[in-house]
Order: structure tokens, then C-alpha cells, then sequence
């Protein structure tokens, strides 16, 4: 049985997440990502299959859907 690699629980639900990447110095943000997530933690985890999903859209030369702005903030301890 699989269990999280960060808290140990062996719940996951089966979710579509929104994940920022960095990639070649830019952020990216990916919607609507097949995911499963720690019912404990919030942990998420792709699946390998997935995973090279994400790398084959960010090194094609496929068009953005969208631009978004955000707010940057630098952190201090």
C-alpha cells in the first residue's frame, strides 16, 4: 500500500490541482493537474505518467491559454 512520504498516512483523495513550476526562469502555473492528496498533510503526488505530461507541455512550444499577474513577496526570518 502507498503511503505519503512526508506524514506516513496511507489516505490520498483523487484530485485536479493548480501547480506553479519554474521553468527556464519563469514561473509557470499548470491548472487542472490529475493528483492525489494526502488526507492528512495535503501532501500532493503525481503520478510518473503525469509527471512527464508536465515535462512535454513545458518543453513544447505550445501556446499559454492565459496570462496572470501576482504579487511577489520576499521572505525574512
Amino acid at each position: 500500500m502507498e503511503s505519503c512520504h512526508i506524514c506516513g498516512s496511507d489516505k490520498f483523495t483523487e484530485e485536479l490541482v493548480n501547480e506553479t513550476f519554474e521553468f527556464k526562469g519563469k514561473l509557470i502555473l499548470v491548472e487542472g493537474i490529475p493528483a492525489k492528496v494526502c488526507s492528512r498533510c495535503g501532501e500532493i503526488t503525481f503520478s510518473s505518467e503525469t509527471a512527464e505530461n508536465i515535462r512535454l507541455m513545458l518543453n513544447s512550444n505550445q501556446k499559454s491559454q492565459r496570462k496572470i499577474e501576482i504579487d511577489v513577496f520576499a521572505f525574512s526570518a
